[in-house]
C-alpha cells in the first residue's frame, strides 16, 4: 500500500480508504483523530459525518445535495412514479418500519399467532410449486472458468448466480427474440441493469453474449454506449430517457431488495403504458430481502386480498420471511444483505421464537417468500408477460434464490 492513501481499513470493502491523507498524517480528514468538537451525521446524507461546528457550512455544499438538485431537473425524474400507493387496496402512505412490524407480531396472543401460521400454511398449499432452474449456459463458461481478464474481482458464488440469471433469461427465449447471441444484429436491445452497483451482471452479458452495448471495464468495450443514472428506482421514468426512446430493452437485476423489485416491475412494464410494455424484450430479476417489503409499494395487493389476507397480515408475512435466511442452509458464505437480515433477527427477535423450532421457522420463512413472489409473478402474467418464478441457484449457494423472468 503506497503512502498516498489513507491508512484507515474499511472492513466492508476489504481495503484501505482511497482518500489522500492529510499533511503530516497517515489518515484523511474523515479518519484522522477526531478533534474535541463533536462529530455528527450529515442530515442530508447520513453515510458520512462532519464536525458539529462545520455542519451549517457543509449543508450548503454536501455532494448529495448537489446531486439531488441536479437530478430533479432531469426529464426522467418523476417523483414516486413507480412507488405504488393509491388504488382501491391502499389505505395510507405510511411506511411500516421493522419495529412496527415486530410490535404488531408481538402483540398477537398465542392463539392468534398460531392461527396466522396455519393460514400461511394453508395459502402456501394452494400455490404452484416453484421449479428448480439452476442454469449455467455455455456462453457464460468463459466467465465461470475465469477466461475473461479485465481485472474484475472473481467470486465464484456471485459469478454462478449471474450466469444462472442470464441462463434462465436465455432459456425463456428472450435472447432469441432480441437478436442477442452468437450473431448480434445492429438492432440488439439496450440492457437496463437495476441496482447495478459496478455493473458486473451487464459486464457478463456483454462479454458472453456479444451485446453491442465493473462500470470501468464496460467503458473499455469498443462500440459500447454506457449510461449510468444515480436515481431511486421509485422516481425513474424510463420513457423519458432520451437514449431509450423507442428502443427495445432487456431489464436485469441481481438482488433487488424488498420493494425495489416491485418498483422495477412498475418501471419496466407499466400497467397503463403500452409503449413501454411493447419495448420490453425480457426481464430477469433476482428478489431478496422480503422482510423490507411494504404494502404501499407491493405490486399485487389484490392477490393478497383474494387470499383472504389483510394489510397487517402482509406485513407479518414480510417479517416472518426473515426466518428463511436465519436457518442453516449448509453455507457459510451468505450474501451481505442476507447477513444483515440474520443480524436483524438475532438482535430483536426472541419473543416470537419460543412457539416454533428453528426448523419450523425456516420452513415458514420460505413459505412467506414464496407467497410474496408468487403475487409478483401473477401480476406479470396479468400484464401480458410470459413469465416464470424459479429457484435459480441451490440454497447452499444462496438461500435468496428466487428469480422472476419474463418476456
Amino acid at each position: 500500500m503506497g503512502g498516498s492513501r489513507c491508512k484507515f481499513w474499511l472492513p466492508k470493502k476489504k481495503r484501505f480508504c482511497a482518500i489522500p491523507p492529510l499533511p503530516n498524517s497517515e489518515f484523511c480528514g474523515n479518519h484522522s483523530k477526531r478533534s474535541d468538537d463533536a462529530w455528527i451525521q450529515c442530515s442530508i446524507d447520513p453515510s458520512h459525518s462532519v464536525l458539529q461546528s462545520n455542519l451549517q457550512a457543509h449543508l450548503t455544499r454536501c455532494p448529495l445535495l448537489k446531486h439531488k438538485n441536479s437530478l430533479h431537473l432531469q426529464p426522467f425524474y418523476q417523483k414516486g412514479i413507480n412507488g405504488g400507493g393509491g388504488g382501491p387496496h391502499h389505505h395510507h402512505d405510511v411506511i411500516t418500519t421493522s419495529h412496527s412490524k415486530r410490535m404488531a407480531v408481538h402483540s398477537l396472543t398465542p392463539p392468534q399467532f398460531i392461527k396466522l401460521i396455519e393460514k400461511i400454511k394453508s395459502v402456501h398449499a394452494t400455490l404452484p410449486h416453484i421449479q428448480d432452474s439452476f442454469n449455467l449456459p455455455e456462453a457464460c463458461k468463459v466467465w465461470i472458468n475465469r477466461g475473461i481478464d479485465r481485472k474484475i474481482p472473481f467470486q465464484e458464488k456471485h459469478v454462478i448466480q449471474q450466469a444462472s440469471i442470464l441462463g434462465n433469461l436465455e432459456k425463456l427465449g428472450a435472447f432469441n427474440s432480441s437478436g442477442i447471441g452468437e450473431n448480434p444484429n445492429p438492432s440488439s436491445p439496450a440492457v437496463v441493469e437495476f441496482g447495478a452497483g459496478r455493473g458486473y451482471l451487464t459486464q457478463m452479458l456483454a462479454d458472453c453474449y456479444g451485446v453491442s452495448k465493473a462500470d470501468r471495464s464496460l467503458r473499455q468495450i469498443e462500440n459500447l454506449i454506457l449510461e449510468r443514472l444515480r436515481i431511486d428506482i421509485k422516481d425513474l421514468n424510463l420513457n423519458a430517457i432520451a437514449s431509450l426512446q423507442g428502443v427495445p430493452f432487456l431489464a436485469i437485476g441481481k438482488h433487488l431488495c424488498g420493494p425495489a423489485t416491485d418498483m422495477t416491475l412498475r418501471c419496466c412494464v407499466g400497467e397503463h403504458d403500452v409503449s413501454r410494455k411493447s419495448n420490453l424484450r425480457g426481464v430477469s430479476i433476482a428478489t431478496c430481502c422480503h422482510h423490507l417489503c411494504q404494502w404501499k409499494h407491493y405490486i399485487n395487493r389484490g392477490f393478497f386480498l383474494s387470499l383472504g389476507m389483510t394489510e397487517d397480515e402482509f406485513h407479518a408475512i414480510t417479517r416472518f420471511s426473515s426466518w428463511a435466511v436465519d436457518a442453516d442452509h449448509g453455507s457459510d458464505d451468505i450474501d451481505e444483505c442476507e447477513s444483515d437480515t440474520t443480524k436483524m433477527r438475532r438482535k430483536d427477535d426472541d419473543e416470537d421464537d419460543d412457539m416454533l423450532s428453528a426448523k419450523e421457522r425456516g420452513v415458514i420463512g420460505f413459505m412467506c417468500k414464496d407467497i410474496i413472489d408468487m403475487g409478483r409473478l401473477m401480476w406479470m402474467k396479468e400484464n401480458g408477460l410470459e413469465s416464470e418464478l424459479v429457484k435459480y441457484v441451490p440454497s447452499n449457494i444462496s438461500p435468496e434464490n428466487h428469480l422472476l423472468i419474463g418476456k
